[in-house]
């Protein structure tokens, strides 16, 4: 029961469904209740008597105007919104924000409990520097001069490359946009963010499918589902709110829901189906429940015949696996299976819903491709709750990937060519050559070619899985002019990445590691650094303005609650003012407005419309988002849209989901679920995008009797470019103006302007006009010819519990991949070699609480959670404890087999985990392999829980086409402390 406090004497209910009464409510309260109601407090796993009691903090004073300032939650990516209650400049309170479609008045236990992120007396407060190992505080002037100066130094020595930018997912659209266009005015691509480690592998996989890389539809519409298909999601955890939707869904429509998970996770709990599988066996599970919908004729093969291309291999692959092997390989049952692969085939409409689970391994890019496939097949994508539902992990993931935040992309996902590097120059109203010229020369090493500067800039930089060792391997086996030497990290924590004993040997190494962040983070205080340390207190996302995408796609625009806390600055004055330091501010910032050293959230957003016609961030300018949050309730819950007669707002999706085409003023409504051709693409319609080509080995890649609703072409067709528009004759439809800008961009080559390139956006609002998807009307691929495993296949993890499938399934060969070599296969092989298996014969796998969020400082500094859960644990079985001799509750050692790595947990004994699998939630640090590192923190700014992070256990391993590691499957042994 959420209340809305409306004075310091009493408060009223703020929606008519709720419960009279609840005067007197406080923060502990709402934590409780909001728990309560959502099932989801794990409670039960401590002894009432552990744990310590958080106070709440005095009512609002009397007299004084309430405001309401509506923000994103800065947690996972469901997008709830946070309703500010600010007094004389402080957050005083927090409404239920009833009027969000998203959350609609509900909040998780991190959500409830959010205002204390801003309030934290454990922030970072000002600037720091580590000298002769003891933090000192020092000025921003200071900070910032001394940081510039290092970083370029280290430049003239060893060139752009040896320094790495690692960006975070909490950044708003705009932030994100801004570090990705830093570091091209810097001169490297080696920037990064969270989602190398999270969904790069389903960026990866789905768009090489069908053309975008992101959630088909929404948790909204999964309430329109009959069958959800859950593979690695933990929903109920990871993802709460979203499970109000998934819930609707099961009771409402009577739906199956059908959890596939190694554990026995909370969402599996309300599952109508759980499946038990072996952890990284996702691929032969797939192709099992494929087989049985072949065998049975079960597949939509008019779907299938008019919309994808190459389902004949895939045919082909899925015979290999039959019950028996899928049965010896997963251990899933052939029934099971068979009713799994039933349901999912006839009983429609069905979803599959995946998160890490599926992603973080060494065939994650294939896992993904293969759950797309399945949707193909059986015709689910592309309508009301069908399709691809990707849970993200962060508040803005998926805005981050979007904006450029990869190592492999400018922002919105134009690539690292010649044309998309001067696509935007032009954006940014600087020369092409002049960007070129910041990139480094690299000399030829070991055997290999020199690179231009040229070929530098159009070379996928070093991914955050693995910088530590462009660290510490040797020169010439890392692809680039030097060695890593600094680390500038903004929003991203040091415990989450794997082997983290060789973090720790590259972390020792650099000459600079810089640190920006509202919590100092792992990387404060591990490691034994003494010099060239540096803590920048950052605000959070609840103190600044910007727009952050959900995973849904759909855009919100935050507003400030309130001033940022202490010292700290947000992350536009900050790069604002290292770029001014390293002297490229002025032509960086030559279009965005700067006052006060801040440049406006506000041009950053236009810029990205200006620029963004790759992927629809071209309508949603700042005006149509901030109308969006201003008018919430007007918004239906399932299909995300407003009445055609609401004002401001009227017939848009809720956040204008990307993509959202042409510029603002055409009003385009967003698309709430891609590839439904069942709509005008003025109206969120669109097909399956034609970015592979027409034709391939005789066959066409275009869609066959298929279109979308009012196409004036009804058949497949090309992507649109000047070319085209002219054969259609439709180029006449050009305003001049329109004209003018596309012969500026095309210069002598005017055919050659597309769609995605042209700044006037004619070309998208003439084929609009005419019905027609300007990307093209294309098949979706089955067999993706661009990629290692064209048809994905099942490979064995690096560290086989099953060493003696790993001749016939073995990982790929060791390649050069990102800059580096990846020894996957040499490691594999060492692996069975040493019979490491016997030693280390537990699976052990990762994965969520409700209570903490990512890598956890923050959220393990917030009392009202850190009560909830004070240990960092690990989960064995029942019979695996008692061979052991392990009782619940007792410490012990968890042995990881790379490293001698060890850490010391507390055990939980349950059946959640089969026998042979342990389970230990991610998001702990603050300990080391038994050593309490609290004193490493600066004064006052420890988290209030510490414990050993999971990633000094998790081994190598990375996928060949994003270097996503594998952290969802490797062995360890248990033994009592």
């Amino acid at each position: 029961m959420l209340t809305r406090r409306v004075s310091s004497v009493r408060r009223s209910a703020s929606s008519p469904s709720q419960e009279p009464g609840a005067a007197g409510l406080d923060r502990r309260g709402f934590l409780q209740r909001s728990l309560v109601l959502g099932g989801l407090a794990s409670l039960g796993e401590l002894p009432l008597g552990t744990i310590r009691e958080a106070k709440a903090g005095p009512p609002p004073s009397a007299g004084a105007p309430v405001e309401i300032r509506k923000n994103i939650c800065t947690h996972c990516s469901v997008g709830c919104t946070v309703t500010a209650e600010v007094q004389n400049g402080v957050w005083i309170g927090q409404e239920p924000s009833w009027d969000s479609p998203i959350n609609r008045g509900s909040h998780c236990a991190k959500g409830a409990a959010i205002r204390e992120i801003v309030h934290s007396d454990r922030r970072l407060k000002y600037p720091m520097k580590l000298t002769g190992g003891e933090w000192r505080r020092i000025s921003w002037e200071d900070a910032i001069n001394e940081i510039g100066d290092k970083i370029l130094s280290i430049r003239q020595q060893a060139g752009a490359d040896a320094v790495y930018w690692l960006g975070s997912a909490k950044f708003t659209n705009e932030a994100s946009y801004l570090l990705r266009k830093f570091a091209a005015f810097w001169g490297t691509n080696s920037v990064d963010h969270q989602a190398r480690i999270c969904h790069s592998t389903t960026v990866a996989g789905v768009a090489n499918t069908w053309g975008y890389g992101a959630q088909t539809n929404s948790y909204n519409d999964i309430r329109n589902a009959k069958t959800m298909v859950f593979i690695g999601s933990n929903a109920a955890e990871a993802h709460p709110v979203a499970m109000q939707h998934l819930l609707a869904s099961k009771e409402i429509n009577r739906g199956n829901m059908i959890v596939m998970d190694p554990r026995f996770t909370r969402t599996a709990a309300h599952a109508t189906d759980y499946v038990r599988f072996r952890a990284g066996t996702d691929i032969p599970l797939v192709w099992g429940l494929l087989w049985h919908v072949f065998q049975n004729g079960w597949e939509d093969k008019e779907f299938i015949r008019t919309r994808v291309y190459g389902m004949e291999e895939v045919r082909k692959e899925v015979d290999k696996w039959t019950p028996d092997e899928v049965e010896r390989v997963t251990g899933v049952p052939p029934e099971q299976l068979k009713e799994v692969a039933r349901k999912f085939a006839t009983e429609k409409p069905a979803t599959i819903i995946w998160c890490m689970g599926a992603t973080q391994h060494t065939v994650g890019t294939a896992n993904v491709r293969a759950f797309c496939i399945a949707c193909l097949a059986t015709g689910n994508v592309g309508k009301p709750g069908t399709g691809a539902n990707i849970f993200r992990g962060h508040t803005n993931v998926q805005g981050a990937t979007d904006l450029g935040l990869d190592i492999t992309t400018l922002p919105l996902y134009y690539g690292l060519t010649e044309g998309a590097w001067k696509h935007w120059a032009r954006v940014w109203d600087v020369s092409y050559e002049s960007l070129r010229d910041r990139f480094d020369e690299v000399p030829a090493k070991a055997g290999r070619p020199a690179r231009s500067r040229k070929e530098n800039m159009e070379t996928p930089g070093i991914t955050s899985t693995r910088w530590f060792d462009a660290v510490i391997q040797p020169e010439q086996d890392v692809d680039q002019r030097s060695n890593l030497r600094a680390m500038i990290v903004m929003g991203h924590g040091g415990n989450t990445v794997t082997r983290m004993p060789e973090m720790l040997k590259g972390l020792e190494k650099l000459d600079l590691m810089v640190v920006m962040d509202p919590h100092p983070t792992t990387f404060a205080a591990i490691g034994n650094r003494k010099e060239n340390t540096y803590l920048l207190p950052i605000a959070t996302s609840l103190e600044t303005d910007g727009s952050r995408t959900a995973s849904n796609r759909s855009l919100q625009w935050g507003q400030q609650i309130v001033k940022p806390a202490f010292e700290s600055k947000d992350d536009y004055e900050v790069m604002y003012l290292l770029a001014k330091k390293l002297g490229f501010a002025d032509e960086m910032f030559k279009h965005i407005k700067v006052e006060n050293n801040r440049p406006s959230p506000e041009d950053l957003l236009r810029e990205i419309n200006r620029g963004g016609w790759s992927t629809g961030y071209c309508g949603q300018s700042p005006e149509r988002l901030q109308a969006h949050m201003r008018n919430q309730s007007k918004f239906d819950l399932v299909t995300l849209r407003a009445p055609k007669d609401a004002p401001e707002v009227g017939g848009d999706y809720y956040g204008l989901p990307w993509p959202c085409w042409g510029k603002p003023e055409i009003r385009h409504p967003g698309t709430a679920i891609l590839y439904n051709t069942s709509l005008h693409v003025k109206d969120g319609g669109s097909t399956f995008r034609a970015r592979f080509g027409t034709e391939r080995n005789g066959q066409t890649l275009l869609a066959e009797d298929s279109f979308s609703l009012g196409s004036e072409l009804t058949d497949g067709y090309p992507e649109v470019t000047m070319a085209v528009l002219k054969k259609l004759g439709w180029d006449r439809d050009l305003t001049a103006d329109e004209l003018a800008v596309i012969q500026r961009v095309g210069g002598d080559n005017v055919d050659t302007v597309s769609w995605a390139t042209d700044l006037s956006g004619g070309i998208q609002r003439v084929c609009l006009d005419h019905g027609v998807m300007h990307y093209g009307n294309g098949k979706a691929r089955a067999i993706a010819w661009n990629l290692p495993d064209p048809v994905p296949v099942h490979r064995e993890p690096i560290y086989s519990p099953r060493p003696e499938l790993v001749s016939k399934y073995p990982t790929r060969p060791d390649e050069r991949q990102f800059r580096m070599v990846n020894a996957g296969f040499t490691v594999q092989k060492s692996a069975v070699d040493r019979g490491v298996a016997k030693d280390f014969p537990l699976i052990l796998t990762s994965g969520r609480i409700v209570e903490y969020e990512g890598g956890g400082e923050e959220t393990r500094s917030n009392p009202w959670l850190a009560e909830l859960q004070q240990d960092m644990f690990v989960e064995i079985n029942t019979r695996d404890a008692a061979d052991r001799g392990v009782k619940d509750g007792q410490w012990v050692w968890v042995f990881g087999a790379e490293n001698a790595s060890k850490t010391r947990v507390k055990a939980l004994v349950t059946d959640r985990v089969g026998r042979g699998v342990a389970w230990m939630p991610f998001h702990f640090s603050g300990w080391w392999e038994g050593e309490d590192l609290r004193s490493r923190y600066p004064s006052g700014t420890d988290p209030v829980v510490l414990g050993e992070s999971v990633n000094t256990l998790t081994t190598y391993g990375f996928d060949p086409v994003t270097g996503m590691q594998e952290t969802k499957v490797t062995l360890c042994q248990i033994r009592p402390a």
